[in-house]
């Protein structure tokens, strides 16, 4: 999973083994936190991280965000977050008022999700 480390110590080596690390992430989609610990020797994969704000232009009844792109293409296959979270509340209400509003999509490891919404510039 995605994670953001927030946390990271070092111990001393043993007798016979290498230094570890002890890390605490917080997972970028459902913030959950997660602990390991390894070799300082051992090699981390670090995800690519990218943002995007999208136009909302519609919520069809299935819950999906018709969105569209800087280049003006469209995209349908998000759904808004679950109305029992702050965001998906949010969305819908400001959808519904007729608010122009852009949805912030982050994207890491072939998982996509909106994590923020805000005001369309005019």
């Amino acid at each position: 999973r995605p994670c953001k480390i927030v946390e990271m110590s070092t111990s001393k080596t043993g007798k016979h083994g290498h230094a570890k690390v002890h890390m605490v992430g917080i997972d970028l989609f459902t913030q959950k936190k997660y602990e390991d610990i390894c070799p300082s020797t051992h090699n981390m994969d670090v995800p690519h991280v990218a943002r995007n704000d999208f136009q909302l232009i519609d919520i069809d009844e299935d819950g999906y965000m018709s969105m569209m792109t800087d280049s003006g293409d469209t995209r349908s296959d998000l759904k808004v977050p679950e109305p029992s979270t702050e965001l998906g509340k949010e969305i819908r209400e400001r959808f519904d008022k007729g608010d122009d509003i852009l949805v912030t999509v982050m994207k890491a490891m072939d998982d996509e999700q909106a994590v923020g919404v805000k005001n369309a510039k005019t």
